[in-house]
């Protein structure tokens, strides 16, 4: 009798479960991702009792809650991580390695494209990019396939890369903040104008004293986050999005939160300051989806593309193992110990960047000097440096005697003609303070979780409340939201769809 009982309610549950989750021909109205940049995950429970109940709150006590989500690649760097979570793959197979890398010897910054021109202002530099270097697909690019290009799609951040990236090779379009002008802008890749609602949006930003007097350095304050919300509903309203007879997408990434991050760290009322601020405007965000498309008629989720570390003097006035990686003199050194090994006059270094290091393979054969020796030589010297746990030769990672976690997020992050040839893995604690962070900011881009530990909410529709301890992935996305939708995932996807959200 027990046995049948227990048979009858694994049945009963499984029925229930089978339920709940979205049946072919549903489909939500919207999906609107959203990455807040820099975001660690314990920010959901630091500031938990201070957020207003309508934005992250509401989130979390309505949504489903990833409590384990981490990135499996390494560096974690801001334009892969905003690709990982809308391809649902990594840099291995996206290609998009860093905020700047090198693509066959050639240094690229991710989105540039000089087959375009910017839109929407005079400013070139702002606006020569497109999705282009991006080689796989994203959760838009399948939504419009899947819909014969139905679906509208938009990206939207102060960020270029933010805004591109995530919205796709197809997307309608994709707008990013213009700081000089205080205009958001776009490319001819998308239009050749922007829309009427757009350049309204513009005429208010113009009369914004506030926006205006930042300027340039606008990102610092949480007002940025307040007009890229003012942007998405102006985008949500002007596009109609919800209210087509397909389901659209609206991608909005927060960046001010990462700059943040970098001038004043994880640590203190700046950023205290950003993210309730951040808090209220996703309230009124939610609050216009509701107004447009309804409760229960969206599907949202909310991530972040890395963490971040606390800063190092932060850490050691509190006795704690921490410190710098001082990129350039490292890099002085291993050039000099090959010189003197090798013989070589000339540099065979070509770029230090997010812990790889990219060999000079001309410069090493005009020298008549042998690569793999070379890279043999220069992976000696940075295993006698302070402060360095491994030394990753990205060629033979698998070969290599290395602890799984580090193996198999280095080779996830390599791609062979844009990730250089050495990765250094620094001690915990330990990391590259670069140029956008001050001495009393953070930066991130290490395998650890200060940086890999990410939050991830699902909210909406046929999204039940509750939460999970299951170690997922920043790729597994991608991955869930297609399976939600019924539609393909990403041609590059290597996730898998967290189930639990759809139960």
């Amino acid at each position: 009798m027990k046995k049948i009982l227990l048979l009858l309610v694994m049945i009963a549950a499984q029925t229930v479960a089978l339920a709940a989750q979205p049946q072919f021909g549903q489909q939500p109205k919207l999906v609107v991702g959203i990455v807040v940049d820099q975001m660690r995950w314990d920010y959901l429970s630091r500031y938990y009792n201070k957020f207003t109940g309508d934005g992250f709150r509401r989130l979390i006590d309505d949504g489903f809650s990833c409590d384990n989500c981490l990135i499996n690649y390494f560096p974690t760097i801001t334009a892969i991580g905003h690709t990982s979570v809308y391809t649902g793959t990594t840099p291995a197979f996206h290609g998009i390695c860093g905020n700047t890398f090198y693509i066959d010897g050639r240094r690229t910054y991710c989105t540039d494209d000089s087959t375009v021109s910017v839109v929407g202002t005079d400013n070139q530099k702002k606006g020569r990019m497109s999705p282009r270097n991006m080689l796989s697909t994203t959760i838009g690019d399948q939504l419009r396939l899947h819909t014969d290009f139905v679906s509208k799609v938009i990206g939207i951040s102060y960020k270029d890369r933010a805004a591109i990236l995530p919205a796709g090779h197809s997307a309608n379009a994709a707008y990013w903040l213009d700081t000089k002008n205080g205009q958001f802008i776009t490319s001819t890749y998308y239009m050749t104008e922007l829309p009427d609602w757009a350049k309204q949006e513009n005429r208010r930003l113009k009369q914004n004293r506030d926006v205006q007097k930042a300027g340039e350095d606008i990102g610092l304050y949480p007002l940025c986050g307040t007009i890229t919300t003012d942007m998405a509903i102006a985008a949500l309203k002007g596009e109609r999005l919800g209210k087509g007879p397909r389901t659209d997408m609206l991608c909005i990434s927060y960046s001010q939160t990462d700059v943040i991050g970098h001038r004043y760290g994880t640590r203190g009322d700046q950023t205290d300051q950003a993210y309730l601020q951040l808090d209220r405007d996703l309230g009124r965000l939610l609050k216009a989806l509701d107004a447009q498309v309804g409760r229960g008629n969206y599907l949202l989720f909310l991530t972040a593309d890395h963490g971040a570390a606390h800063n190092s003097q932060f850490m050691q006035d509190h006795k704690m193992s921490a410190g710098k990686w001082e990129d350039p003199g490292v890099r002085n050194s291993v050039e000099a110990y090959i010189a003197k090994k090798l013989g070589n006059t000339k540099p065979v270094i070509m770029a230090e960047m997010d812990y790889r290091y990219y060999l000079n393979r001309p410069a090493i054969a005009a020298q008549g000097l042998d690569y793999e020796q070379v890279k043999a030589t220069a992976i000696e010297c940075l295993r006698q440096t302070p402060h360095v746990s491994f030394v990753v030769d990205f060629e033979r990672a698998a070969q290599q005697a290395l602890p799984p976690v580090i193996r198999d997020r280095a080779l996830m992050g390599y791609h062979y003609r844009r990730a250089g040839d050495i990765l250094v893995v620094p001690d915990p604690g330990y990391y590259s303070f670069g140029s956008s962070s001050s001495p009393i900011g953070t930066t991130h881009g290490e395998w650890n979780p200060y940086d890999a530990h990410i939050p991830l909410l699902f909210f909406g529709w046929n999204v039940s409340h509750g939460a999970t301890s299951r170690e997922v992935h920043i790729n597994d996305i991608a991955p869930t939201v297609c399976q939600m939708l019924h539609i393909q995932q990403p041609n590059a996807c290597t996730g898998e769809a967290i189930v639990e959200v759809m139960k």
